[in-house]
């Protein structure tokens, strides 16, 4: 078992190495993570989401898209505790 900052920087470490090594130097993650369970019908609505991130990330600064979602699905939050 491990933390899910554990678990974001298991993914996002050897990720940014793999980038950078295929010659995307300026690459960077955004700033704040946040995850989701979703129920299996929610399955293909998600994977559009993933695979195209240009449609939503260009558009949109993450805390805007993070709050559209919270409002969307009635999740209940403090910014205090959100944001960096």
């Amino acid at each position: 078992t491990i933390t899910i900052a554990q678990l974001v920087s298991k993914i996002k470490t050897p990720t940014s190495k793999w980038v950078k090594k295929k010659g995307s130097l300026n690459f960077s993650w955004q700033d704040g993570y946040a995850i989701f369970s979703v129920s299996a019908s929610k399955r293909p609505v998600v994977k559009k989401y993933i695979q195209n991130p240009a449609n939503h990330h260009n558009n949109k600064p993450f805390k805007e898209e993070l709050r559209l979602f919270f409002s969307e699905y009635g999740v209940e939050y403090d910014e205090r505790y959100v944001w960096d």
